[in-house]
């Protein structure tokens, strides 16, 4: 199964800067789901795949962990789908900032001419 490209470009930059790509959120759920990221369908509800309590407030877990959030325990039963999930956190993450080195970067050659 191919991930759809609207989903596959869903990033956002962590409080420590990190990026949150499709994949992550695939390879958590594969952990959980113990199967092939590839083999899970955004739009099918987790729970079909075998999601259970347990490993939807581990992932919870994670995700604060890894993005600094503040997660509900019913965050996989709210967004039950891949596709849900990923809309909700491009949600209430952030929007990306500039990163720095690639400012750092651009304005180097300015540095170097004076």
């Amino acid at each position: 199964m191919t991930v759809p490209s609207a989903l596959t470009g869903i990033q956002h930059t962590t409080a420590d800067g990190g990026v949150l790509p499709h994949e992550w959120l695939m390879d958590r759920l594969s952990l959980y789901l113990r199967r092939a990221p590839e083999s899970i369908d955004p739009g099918v509800p987790l729970a079909e795949y075998g999601m259970d309590s347990v490993a939807a407030l581990s992932l919870c877990g994670d995700l604060e962990d890894e993005f600094g959030l503040e997660v509900e325990p019913t965050l996989l039963w709210d967004h039950p789908t891949v596709t849900a999930l990923l809309r909700h956190l491009q949600q209430v993450l952030p929007a990306p900032a500039p990163a720095a080195d690639a400012l750092s970067a651009a304005l180097a050659p300015a540095r170097d001419q004076r």
